[in-house]
């Protein structure tokens, strides 16, 4: 009876995990690894079910024949004869032989067709070509073809059979191994130093696809997320278009000294003091302009504005680090700030982007996202605030 009532407990815990495997199977979740989005990942998909199913199959057969073996040979009351003593069986070595054989060439032969058609499928002339590179613990994507930089945020544009238009991404690290996976997407690829590796996804519907690192690579790894926006054609291209603009430089503070600074900027400032209009100049991103050379005063160091915050920015070692372009903040150690209020989080996605996380990581990143590299400058309250509502403009 005590065997009997410990086979139904375990009968009652394996169907308890089948239940539960079922209701995380059919979990909507964007992470889901069977929530296929990109012919690549539709590809590996059906490979690792067809992989599953055999595997399966080998599972049943050999659990059964061993669940046979045990009750038809088990050991009876009163017998005490040993059973028959079979030496060698020409049939049975040949089958134990020659099945694995051909289950093993059926899976490498199938393994290797979904292999060679992902990584050399055909690159199409309108292609979208992205540099990812890995960083401790952030993302850079570079848009080559159209001398873009952003970090942590991902766009992509929707790819039909009517309007296909893949993205063919080349992955590098600037640091430590890590690994780019967006599970809807794509498996995961390795981002390793000295080493260009390379991918390609063609997504199916628009929307917000998440990932992150998957190889471990420092205390913050897993806080190195990353997002894919899948925009259609005619978003894709206004975000481009936006991402090209680049931003004003500082000419001057409110009412300072040079009355004339105003003039050599007619399109800064307003009321409060904001940046509110990009430079119209045709340079790329990345390019600096002339730094003026105006002091504020010491009541316009009060001052809590854009303005001021420009100017504290670009005097402090902000810019040894980034770079906001049209400015002469040309630093590559941290992530582009060019156009930092067009995205949704800070902090590589640990939280979203408000003016009260913005203050809060400015003053010290470690309190959102403890090892970050970001060290905390150690300015004054009135700085930090400044900073944020220069960095606020930057859309």
């Amino acid at each position: 009876m005590k065997s009997r009532a410990n086979l139904v407990r375990r009968w009652l815990f394996a169907a308890g995990v089948l239940l539960l495997s079922e209701c995380a199977w059919s979990a909507p979740s964007s992470t889901s690894i069977f929530s296929n989005k990109t012919t690549p990942a539709h590809q590996l998909n059906d490979l690792s079910m067809f992989v599953l199913g055999i595997t399966g199959l080998i599972y049943v057969g050999v659990s059964s024949l061993l669940l046979y073996a045990i009750v038809k040979f088990r050991a009876r009351k009163g017998d005490t004869t040993e059973p028959p003593q079979v030496f060698g069986s020409i049939q049975i070595e040949l089958s134990w032989t020659i099945i694995p054989i051909l289950i093993i060439v059926v899976l490498f032969l199938t393994t290797a067709r979904v292999l060679f058609s992902v990584q050399d499928a055909p690159k199409p002339k309108n292609a979208l070509d992205v540099i990812v590179v890995g960083h401790q613990f952030w993302w850079e994507f570079r848009y080559p073809q159209y001398n873009v930089v952003t970090a942590n945020e991902l766009h992509l544009p929707v790819s039909s059979k009517d309007a296909p238009r893949p993205a063919f991404m080349k992955l590098t690290s600037a640091d430590v191994m890590h690994s780019f996976w967006v599970p809807q997407l794509d498996g995961k690829t390795d981002v390793l130093p000295n080493r260009v590796n390379e991918m390609w996804i063609d997504p199916h519907e628009t929307g917000l696809y998440l990932g992150q690192c998957a190889q471990f690579c420092g205390p913050e790894h897993a806080k190195m997320l990353l997002r894919v926006y899948v925009d259609t054609p005619e978003q894709f291209k206004a975000w481009i278009a936006a991402q090209q603009r680049t931003q004003a430089e500082l000419t001057a503070v409110p009412g300072g000294p040079e009355g004339s600074a105003n003039e050599a900027a007619p399109n800064v400032g307003n009321e409060a003091g904001v940046v509110q209009a990009a430079a119209t100049s045709k340079a790329p991103p990345n390019s600096p302009t002339t730094r003026g050379n105006v002091t504020p005063s010491m009541g316009e160091q009060q001052q809590i504005s854009a303005r001021m915050g420009q100017y504290v920015f670009e005097h402090e070692a902000c810019i040894s680090c980034h770079t906001v372009a049209g400015t002469v903040a040309t630093g590559r150690y941290g992530p582009d700030l060019t156009h930092m209020m067009s995205r949704e989080t800070i902090a590589s996605g640990a939280v979203p982007l408000t003016k009260e996380n913005l203050l809060a990581w400015i003053n010290d990143p470690n309190q959102l996202k403890p090892g970050s590299l970001m060290p905390a400058m150690h300015l004054s309250e009135r700085q930090n605030e400044q900073i944020t509502a220069y960095l606020m403009t930057l859309k």
